[in-house]
């Protein structure tokens, strides 16, 4: 099945059409499995309420109909904060804090990578956060909100996603690929240190900031505040729809609208940024 041919120009590795068609299924088996749970959400948000709750149950929908978005929307319109407050909420929060995360974690990254610093030693610690479980940390997050008095602002949304360890590992093991030579160049042609980290070091690291856009939109995308947002106002559009759906059994198919409402801004921006998200889980390891 594989095979390896020798040339002037070193190794060369063959497949055999067989061995290609074999990776090729084995790969759309695997892709078709992690694909299944999007289209049933997909597919339950086009269900009539009666085969929503059929059983034994059934995977395509047989009679599809818009009236779970119709019912979502004409929820919507009877809240007393207008849907589009909620919305705003989101996309601003999401959109502040994204970008002042990738810019905390760059600006914190590019010393760890490139520079001969004593307190290095505090990335493993870093790295070591990754393995918490992100509940531990309500009660601490609720304790420091509350003592710098930011409950019940946007600020409550903010600060706390602003410093990620994850963007942080990220950037810094791009960052570390960066030739020495590079910054030094840049140096000596009297370029200064911001200079040299917005112009040469991150143009070099898009990949990694790219993913970490990514994630962050999509962490942030679904909050919803809970114990510290209390004003309506306030609520992101996660929060609205949830309590919308949590009026019983009828407003299930609702809530199937809404959960495929919420899910498709992050998708449409992993659509657009997917090559860079593999190109960044392929370097993000290779060199420490």
């Amino acid at each position: 099945m594989l095979g390896i041919k020798r040339s002037k120009t070193g190794i060369k590795t063959n497949r055999s059409r067989t061995g290609n068609m074999l990776i090729f299924l084995l790969l759309a088996a695997f892709g078709a499995f992690m694909a299944l749970p999007l289209v049933y959400a997909i597919v339950n948000a086009f269900k009539p309420l009666n085969e929503i709750f059929l059983f034994p149950p059934r995977f395509f929908v047989q009679h599809p109909t818009w009236g779970n978005f119709a019912m979502l929307f004409k929820l919507t319109a009877n809240l007393w904060v207008p849907f589009s407050r909620y919305i705003f909420n989101s996309l601003f929060i999401c959109v502040v804090t994204t970008a002042g995360s990738v810019i905390i974690c760059s600006l914190a990254a590019y010393p760890l990578a490139k520079y001969n610093l004593s307190y290095r030693w505090l990335f493993p610690l870093v790295v070591m956060t990754l393995l918490f479980n992100g509940t531990v940390l309500d009660i601490p997050n609720f304790i420091i909100i509350s003592k710098l008095d930011i409950l019940n602002t946007y600020w409550a949304y903010i600060l706390p996603n602003l410093a990620v360890p994850l963007g942080l590992f990220l950037m810094k093991q791009f960052m570390t690929q960066i030739p020495d030579s590079l910054i030094e160049a840049a140096r000596i042609d009297g370029a200064s240190q911001f200079a040299i980290f917005w112009k040469i070091v991150m143009p070099s690291v898009k990949p990694a900031w790219l993913t970490l856009v990514i994630f962050s939109f999509q962490a942030i995308w679904n909050q919803q505040g809970i114990g510290v947002i209390f004003d309506e106002e306030l609520k992101t559009m996660p929060a609205a729809i949830n309590q919308i759906v949590q009026g019983g059994i009828a407003r299930t198919g609702a809530a199937m609208a809404g959960s495929l409402f919420l899910m498709t801004p992050p998708i449409i921006i992993f659509l657009l940024t997917q090559k860079s998200v593999i190109e960044t889980m392929v370097h993000s390891g290779i060199k420490e």
